[in-house]
This record gives structure tokens, sequence and C-alpha cells, in this order.
């Protein structure tokens, strides 16, 4: 009997597409989705679920990062109880809890309270927010990252083991129930980080640190609203303040190896742009 197809939302983007490269790499069948996919979905337009459901066996979630999240999931979670889905592996963040609150745990509750069995990644930042986020890796190109992280550490995680520890909860057993707290082997600052790809790449670029007031001076003045610039602002602060660097052994737990580290990543990037 043919294996039914995993649904991978957000299928185009940073997690997502690296997550159904690997079930592909693994000769499982993949149902990509996405506004631009051409398996369309759309949070915004529950028409769209449906499709993207039909047949599916699992669902790894992306969600829309809105203050309609939670309801949008527990309709979505309906919608593939119905569809007989077994699984789904949930996109949610380690700082998220601390910063939002009770509105970013609505978010993940909408999936434990599901009839599916379901696992929860809660990764730090990624390695590869460096030149694919499009704030970092703009003002990367302009040869400066202004940011009021200060001397704060982050243990970034790459993108890769991410998407590894979801493919390891969406094929295998032993994952359903349990929320994995993911992280990189060292937490470094965001000056280091940028010397390591400045070593690494040849290009010539810094960081600098700003205070709180010409952070949001800046990033308004680039275009972004008032609310969004607040809210990084308080994922900046709380780097700042200490309360990210620490450790955590998800990758570990599920992968029994090492979490790559920023300078192994820095080498594959510089090695992908012929430097």
């Amino acid at each position: 009997m043919s294996q039914s197809p995993i649904l991978v939302t957000g299928g185009t983007g940073k997690t997502g597409r690296r997550v159904a490269a690997r079930l592909r790499a693994l000769d499982v069948p993949v149902r990509v989705a996405s506004r631009s996919a051409p398996v369309r979905f759309d949070w915004a337009d529950e028409a769209t679920w449906g499709p993207a459901l039909s047949g599916v066996g699992a669902v790894y979630l992306v969600d829309s990062n809105t203050a309609n999240a939670p309801d949008e999931l527990r309709a979505f979670l309906g919608h593939a109880e119905k569809h007989d889905v077994g699984r789904v592996v949930l996109l949610s963040a380690r700082t998220w809890p601390e910063i939002t609150g009770e509105a970013w745990l609505a978010t993940e509750n909408a999936v434990r309270e599901a009839n599916i069995d379901w696992t929860i990644l809660r990764p730090t930042w990624f390695h590869q927010n460096f030149v694919e986020e499009p704030l970092l890796a703009a003002a990367l190109d302009e040869g400066e990252l202004r940011l009021p992280t200060g001397e704060g550490r982050e243990p970034f995680i790459d993108a890769e083991d991410i998407a590894e520890v979801a493919v390891a909860a969406l094929t295998g057993e032993g994952h359903a129930g349990k929320c994995y707290e993911l992280s990189g082997p060292s937490a470094l600052t965001w000056g280091e980080a940028v010397a390591e790809i400045a070593r690494a790449t040849g290009r010539d670029i810094r960081y600098t640190a700003v205070s709180d007031e010409q952070f949001l001076e800046e990033i308004v003045a680039r275009g972004w609203p008032a609310e969004g610039a607040g809210l990084l602002l308080a994922m900046f602060t709380h780097i700042r303040e200490g309360r990210s660097e620490a450790l955590s052994d998800g990758v570990r737990q599920v992968l029994g190896r090492e979490p790559v580290d920023f300078a192994t990543y820095a080498r594959r990037l510089a090695e992908a742009n012929g430097a």
C-alpha cells in the first residue's frame, strides 16, 4: 500500500522547504503548500484547506503568525481530524511564550487540544536569518547590522537541524505529545555571529549596537509598522538582557548528536556562494 503524503504548510519558507527536501530524500511523498506553491494554501482562506489536506497522513504546521493564529489552527485541525490526519508537528519558538505570554501559548494550546498526535518544536533564532530574513539580509548587504542586542548572546540554530528534527517527528515513533526546545551548541553575541560570517565569506560587514530609540527610528524609516517594530524590539531586548542565552538539548534528544555550530554554517554559506 502506498504511503500517504505529508503536507508541509509554509512549504516555500525557511524551514518548510528544508523539511520538504529531507522528506523527498527519504522517498516520502510530500505535498508542499503555501500561497505561492502549486498546492495553494492560505490561512485566511478556509476553502484552500480541504484540497491541501485530502489524503495526507501528517502535517508540518507553520502558522500565520497573526492574532488569528489560535482560531485558525483550531479550525484547521478540526478539518484535519475529519481527513483522518494522524499527526502534526508545529513550528513554534522558544522565546515567544516569555515575550507574548498567553497570546502565543494559545497557539500551542490549539494544537495540544486537538484529537491528533502532536509534537511542538521551539527553536531559537536561525543561522539562516542572517541571509534569508529580509531585515537582517538587507542590512548586511549594506555592510552594517544595527541592532539593540548589545552584548546579549543567542544560541543560534541551523534551520537544517530544525528540519531534520521535524522529519523525525513526522515519520518516526516516540514523539507524540513532546515539546522540543532546540538551540545551537553555543551562544554568540550578534557581533560575534556577524564577524564569523565576515571571516568565512570575506564580506566587509560589521555589527553595531544601537539604542532602543535608534533602532525604532531606523526600522520605522525602513517601512516597518510601529506594532511590528515594537515586537522586534521586545525580542531583541530579551536577548540583550541575557534571557535567551541558555542552551537547549532538543536536537540531541531527537537526533542523538550535537547541533551544527555557527562556524560550520558560515563555512557552508561561504562555499555555497563561491567564497
